[in-house]
């Protein structure tokens, strides 16, 4: 199956939600290349971005998972084909 890269762009206004972001980002570990999380605790949020080479249908239900949870915006960037 063919894959993209892309590099999802996550931030987290609401930090009880925490737990079940990194539970979902660890059922996707085996597509993500690497991670990067930054705590803005002046303004109470966390940005995270994530690189991954996974099939778009992988892409679209990850981000899509992440996106559902409260308090939580997600944009993706993807490698031109």
């Amino acid at each position: 199956m063919e894959t993209r890269i892309a590099v999802i762009a996550i931030i987290v206004e609401n930090l009880d939600v925490t737990d079940d972001l990194n539970r979902i980002l660890h059922d996707y570990g085996s597509y993500i290349i690497g991670r990067m999380g930054i705590p803005y605790r002046e303004k109470q949020v966390s940005l995270i971005s994530v690189a991954v080479d996974a099939p778009m249908e992988v892409i679209s239900a990850l981000t899509g998972k992440l996106g559902a949870l409260d308090g939580v915006s997600v944009k993706t960037a993807y490698q031109k084909a």
